[in-house]
């Protein structure tokens, strides 16, 4: 990854004195793949997480999902291009076993995964009709590069889709004090890990830069409220301020103690048991054209 950014602000998506080669081979996942972290990836569908996008596909296309993780994203794809094909790629090679087992549960033959890293993609130009990436830029050393990437193994006339979630722009109610120290704390450990937890509103500003001219840009939201939202909410975000690859990243980092998680995983729980309670979460949303 490139330089980490300022806690006090986004990173511009460049690497001031970092190679290229030094932003893709440092880059860290802030999450993970633990079980709390995958109860979220799994509930992700093309209907709540990629509807901007939905439009724009038709039967015939050749599609890259970008981090597919637990693939259910990519399927979702692979169904809606029946004559066409999806391949999910994902950096971490372990999570694509259930990817092939979500795909093979659904019965779908047009979809493959591989492992790969968006800063070099492993492609020949113009090998996409539209090339997918949800809540992956946020998580990168170079959201630039990583564009210029998509952009390249987009045929002419494709489509390069990003999707990323702005933890600033996050809001909710009641204002549980705890949940401020969360909000503080992730951004904080992001950072650290080199990535850019606000990438939402900075998706156009990253597009514009790798070289996209035609670029609409949109937002979209998940909201949590009624009372099975809020126990499932509260109980993944508590399960993962305490036992995930972010609390160790958080502990090992110097950001909390074990202490600070629990207090941070007891504020999402009491969150979770407000009757009134309502939390919504930002996407910044572009669909470039190549």
């Amino acid at each position: 990854m490139p330089q980490h950014a300022p806690a006090d602000g986004p990173r511009s998506g460049t690497a001031d004195a970092a190679s290229p080669s030094d932003a893709a081979d440092t880059a860290v996942y802030t999450h993970g793949h633990h079980e709390s972290v995958l109860r979220s990836h799994t509930w992700r569908t093309a209907a709540n997480s990629a509807a901007y996008l939905v439009g724009s596909l038709r039967a015939h296309m050749t599609v890259l999902d970008i981090g597919c993780g637990p693939g259910t994203i990519t399927a979702d794809l692979a169904a809606l291009v029946p004559d066409g094909h999806v391949t999910g790629l994902d950096r971490a090679p372990e999570i694509l076993g259930l990817a092939r087992a979500t795909a093979a549960e659904r019965g779908l033959a047009n979809v493959e995964f591989a492992s790969g890293d968006v800063h070099a993609l492993d492609f020949p130009d113009g090998s996409f009709d539209v090339v997918h990436a949800h809540q992956v830029l946020q998580h990168v050393g170079d959201p630039v590069r990583a564009l210029r990437e998509m952009r390249r193994v987009c045929k002419p006339g494709g489509i390069v889709a990003a999707r990323d979630s702005d933890y600033a722009a996050m809001t909710w109610h009641p204002r549980t004090p705890g949940l401020d120290g969360w909000l503080d704390l992730y951004r904080r450990v992001a950072r650290a890990n080199g990535g850019e937890p606000d990438a939402g509103r900075l998706l156009k500003s990253w597009a514009l830069a790798a070289g996209f001219t035609d670029v609409t840009a949109g937002a979209g939201t998940w909201c949590y409220s009624t009372p099975e939202e809020r126990a499932w909410w509260s109980g993944l975000w508590a399960d993962r301020t305490v036992a995930s690859s972010y609390a160790d990243r958080a502990v090992e980092g110097g950001h909390a103690d074990a202490e600070r998680l629990s207090a941070v995983a007891e504020a999402w729980r009491e969150w979770g048991r407000a009757p009134d309670g309502w939390f919504a979460v930002l996407h910044g949303e572009v669909l470039c054209r190549r």
